[in-house]
C-alpha cells in the first residue's frame, strides 16, 4: 500500500530528540521508531502503511498471508470451502473473543465485509463489490456469496483493511470514537494514542492466540527525523527503528549492539504525475519526463546498492510481474524534442518534497537536475510530511515521489488503485483510460491463470504506454533494532508479526 503517510509536526521532532519516559520502560515493552503518527484505527478509512502496520496487530483477519508472503493460511477463520461454481463461500469462525470479552462473532465478520464494501467513507469499497450477500446462518459460520465468480476473492480477505470489527463496538461507541480506539481482534489493545507523539499498545489477554505474544506491549513512537530516529536505536532510547536511511545501512551494520534487518518486499519507488494539470495531461509529455529521469542514476546514488531499477507498477517477485516490459532509455535531448513536439518546452514543475526524508530530499534534487537537460524546470517545494498527503489528495502538485507496497498477495488490488477505478481518482493522478478500466474489471473475473497473466501482461504494457506515474526503483524494507531484540521482521507485503516479537 500503500503510499504515503500522514506526518507530525515540530512538536513530535522535539519529542524525538529527548524521548520521555513512559509505559515502555517496563519489561517486555518494545518501542519502535518511526516517522509519522497514525492517522486513524478505522480500517477502511486508509490507504496508508504507517496505519496499517500498526493495526494490523490490533486487529485480526478472516485470512492471513504467512510469514513468507506466498500464501494463504487461517486467521480468525479456521477453514473454509467454495461451492463447484465458484459463487459461494463458507466459513468457520473460530470460538474467540474481542479485547472487550464479547465474543467474536461470523455476524462481526459479516458486518465488517458488508461495511468495507458500502460505506460511504470505505477507500476500498471496489475490491469488495463482488460480494451479493454476507450473512452469519450461526454464530460460527459466515456464507458468502458472490455476483460472480472472482479470482482475486480470498485474497482480498487478508488486506488489513478489512479486519473483522465489533458490530457492537461501533454502533454503540460510532466510527470516529472506534477509530481513536477501537475493541481489538488481534493481538494488542490500544491502550493510549497520544496525538503526534505515540500510540501505545498492551497486550490483548484475549486474543486467540494469546499464549504465542511474548512482549507486554508496543509502542510506536513518531521521530520523523531519519538521523534522529537512528540515533535514538543507538543511544538505547528506542528499541527498534523503520525506515533506515539507505547511506546509514553501512555503519549501522558495524555497530555491535545493533541488528540491521533487510527483508524482502513488494515495495515500488515511483513519481506520481498529476494529469490533471495542464500539458501533464499529454501523454507524450509524460513520456518525455520518463525519458527525462536517469533511473540507474538515482538507484546508484539513492539506494547505495539496495535498489533495482523498477520497470513496472507489479513488483519484481509478484504474482505476473512482467520482467520485460518496457525502459525507456535515458534520453534528454530526445526528451526535450518530444515537449517541443507536443508544445511544451520551458516546461515548469512544482515538485513536493517531504522535509527531513533524507531520500526524498536526494531524490529530489538528482531528479530537479535530470530535468533541467532536458529543459524542465522542477521547483522543489519542501514541505512537512504533515501537509504532503493532504496536498497530494486535494490535487495541489505536479509530481512527487510515492512509494506503494502491495497489500494482497494478488495483483487486482494495487491495479484497481492506481489503474482502474476513479474514487480516489487512480492513486492521486487523475489517470484515465476506459480500456484499461474495462481490463482491470475482466481480469478480475478470469479465473484462468495462463489468461489471466495475459491480461496482467497487457495492463503492465499500457499503464507503460500512457506512464500513469513513472516507475522509479524496487527496494528491500530496512530496518534496525538492538541485539536483545529477536524476530522483529515483516513479510513481503509489510506485516510485522509482533506476535513473535522477543525483548530480551
Amino acid at each position: 500500500m500503500t503510499n504515503r503517510w500522514k506526518s507530525i509536526g515540530l512538536a513530535a521532532l522535539l519529542a524525538g530528540l529527548t524521548l520521555s519516559a513512559s509505559y515502555a520502560e517496563a519489561a517486555g515493552v518494545l518501542t519502535i521508531g518511526r516517522r509519522e503518527d497514525s492517522t486513524t484505527f478505522d480500517p477502511i478509512k486508509t490507504a496508508q502503511n504507517i496505519d496499517n502496520w500498526v493495526f494490523s496487530n490490533v486487529y485480526d483477519v478472516l485470512i492471513r498471508v504467512d510469514k513468507t508472503g506466498t500464501k494463504l493460511e487461517p486467521g480468525l477463520a479456521e477453514s473454509w470451502t467454495a461451492s463447484d461454481d465458484g459463487l459461494t463461500y463458507t466459513f468457520k469462525i473460530r470460538d474467540t473473543k474481542f479485547s472487550d470479552g464479547s465474543p467474536l462473532t461470523a455476524e462481526d465478520a459479516a458486518y465488517s465485509l458488508l461495511r468495507i464494501r458500502d460505506d460511504p467513507a470505505s477507500l476500498w469499497s471496489d475490491s469488495y463489490k463482488v460480494i451479493e450477500t454476507a450473512i452469519a446462518t450461526d454464530a460460527h459460520t459466515l456464507t458468502i456469496k458472490l455476483k460472480n465468480p472472482s479470482a482475486p476473492f480470498l485474497s482480498t480477505l487478508a488486506l488489513p483493511n478489512a479486519s473483522v470489527i465489533s458490530k457492537k463496538g461501533i454502533e454503540s461507541l460510532g466510527a470516529e470514537a472506534y477509530g481513536e480506539k477501537p475493541i481489538a481482534s488481534g493481538a494488542f489493545v490500544i491502550d493510549e494514542w497520544r496525538r503526534g507523539d505515540r500510540v501505545i499498545l498492551k497486550k490483548n489477554p484475549n486474543f486467540w492466540q494469546a499464549d504465542r505474544v511474548k512482549l507486554d506491549g508496543v509502542e510506536w513512537i513518531s521521530v520523523p527525523d531519519d538521523n534522529t530516529r537512528m540515533l535514538n536505536v543507538q543511544a538505547g532510547e528506542l528499541d527498534a527503528a523503520i525506515f533506515v536511511p539507505f547511506s546509514r545501512v553501512e555503519e549501522l551494520k558495524k555497530d555491535p549492539n545493533l541488528n540491521v534487518d533487510i527483508d524482502a518486499s513488494t515495495r515500488e519507488d515511483h513519481l506520481l504525475i498529476n494529469h490533471g494539470h495542464g500539458a501533464l495531461g499529454k501523454k507524450e509529455v509524460r513520456q518525455a519526463l520518463d525519458m527525462a529521469i536517469d533511473k540507474k542514476a538515482i538507484v546508484d546514488a539513492v539506494t547505495f546498492g539496495q535498489g533495482t531499477v523498477a520497470n513496472s507498477y507489479i513488483p519484481k517477485g509478484a504474482l505476473f510481474h512482467f520482467a520485460d516490459n518496457l525502459q525507456r532509455p535515458y534520453d534528454p535531448a530526445k526528451a526535450k524534442e518530444m515537449l517541443a513536439a507536443a508544445g511544451a518546452s520551458d516546461l515548469t514543475l512544482n515538485y513536493l518534497v517531504r522535509a527531513g526524508d533524507e531520500v526524498d530530499e536526494q531524490t529530489a534534487v538528482l531528479v530537479q537536475q535530470q530535468l533541467q537537460k532536458a529543459g524542465i524546470t522542477a521547483n522543489l517545494q519542501k514541505i512537512d510530511p504533515s501537509q504532503e498527503w493532504d496536498m497530494t489528495v486535494a490535487g495541489d502538485y505536479d509530481i512527487s515521489v510515492n512509494y506503494w507496497t502491495n497489500d494482497i498477495l494478488d495483483p487486482d488490488q494495487k491495479t484497481t488503485f492506481v489503474l482502474g477505478h476513479d474514487s480516489n481518482n487512480n492513486y492521486l493522478t487523475n489517470y484515465k483510460n476506459e480500456a484499461v478500466k474495462e481490463l482491470v474489471a475482466k481480469a478480475r473475473l478470469e479465473l484462468d491463470p495462463k489468461k489471466r497473466e495475459e491480461m496482467y501482461v497487457d495492463l503492465q504494457k499500457m499503464a507503460k504506454e500512457d506512464v500513469n506515474w513513472i516507475d522509479l526503483y524496487y527496494s528491500p524494507y530496512i530496518n534496525v533494532s538492538r541485539k536483545n531484540i529477536d524476530n522483529f521482521h515483516q513479510n513481503p507485503l509489510g506485516r510485522f508479526f509482533l506476535e513473535d516479537t522477543v525483548k530480551n
